[in-house]
C-alpha cells in the first residue's frame, strides 16, 4: 500500500510538472506569465496574441498580453466588443509619462474634431494613472455597459465610459497609427494551439 501511495505522488508531480512546461495555463513572453483565457463580464476572453514592446531597440520596455471573445477576427478588435489588454512593465515609469503619452497617441489616431470631443475622457483615464515599478501591470478593459476600466496589479483604479473614447484608447497598441506596428501586429495576430 505504501509503495502505491509513493506512485500515485509520482504521478501527481509529474503531471503538474509536466503541464506548466507545457503552457497549458499560461503563455509567457521575455519571462512575463499570461492566461491563456480570462473572464470578463462573465464572457470568456482568450488570448489573441503576445508581444514584446523595445524602446529605442534595445531596452525593453513592456510585455503585453490581448484578449477577445474567441474566433473574432482581427478587423473586429476595435468595435463595440469585450476586449483586455494586459502590460507587464520592465522599468520604473511615473505617472506623468503614461498621460502624455496616451493623449499623443490618442491624438494621432483620431481626427481635431474627434480628439476636442474626446480630450475630456482623456483627461479622466490621465488621472488614474499611477507610477509602475518593475513587474507592474496595468491592465485596460472594455465593457460596452460600463466603458474601459484601468487596474493596476489587479486593483481597479476607475473606469471611464464610451465606445468611441475607448475606441480611441486602445488603438494607442491595436489601431491605425499604434504605439509600434510591430507590437501591433503580435497581439492581433492570433495564438496557434
Amino acid at each position: 500500500m505504501l509503495q502505491r501511495t509513493h506512485i500515485y505522488r509520482a504521478v501527481i508531480v509529474w503531471m503538474a510538472v509536466f503541464l506548466t512546461a507545457t503552457g497549458l495555463y499560461g503563455a509567457q513572453v521575455n519571462g512575463a506569465d499570461f492566461e491563456k483565457e480570462v473572464y470578463v463580464s462573465q464572457k470568456r476572453l482568450t488570448l489573441r496574441g503576445l508581444s514584446l514592446l523595445r524602446y529605442l531597440v534595445v531596452i525593453k520596455a513592456y510585455a503585453g498580453a490581448f484578449y477577445l471573445e474567441q474566433g473574432l477576427p482581427p478587423d473586429r478588435a476595435l468595435e463595440n466588443v469585450t476586449r483586455q489588454l494586459v502590460l507587464h512593465y520592465f522599468h520604473a515609469i511615473p505617472a506623468e509619462d503614461f498621460a502624455t503619452a496616451t493623449t499623443t497617441m490618442i491624438e494621432k489616431n483620431v481626427t481635431p474634431e474627434q480628439f476636442a470631443r474626446l480630450a475630456p475622457l482623456i483627461d479622466r483615464m490621465n488621472a488614474l494613472y499611477r507610477n509602475v515599478s518593475p513587474g507592474d501591470r496595468y491592465t485596460a478593459t472594455y465593457i460596452s455597459e460600463s466603458g474601459t476600466e484601468l487596474a493596476l496589479n489587479g486593483q481597479a483604479l476607475g473606469t471611464v465610459p464610451g465606445a468611441d473614447f475607448s475606441r480611441a484608447f486602445f488603438s494607442i497598441w491595436i489601431g491605425e497609427n499604434p504605439i509600434d506596428k510591430g507590437f501591433r501586429n503580435d497581439l492581433l495576430k492570433g495564438i496557434t494551439p
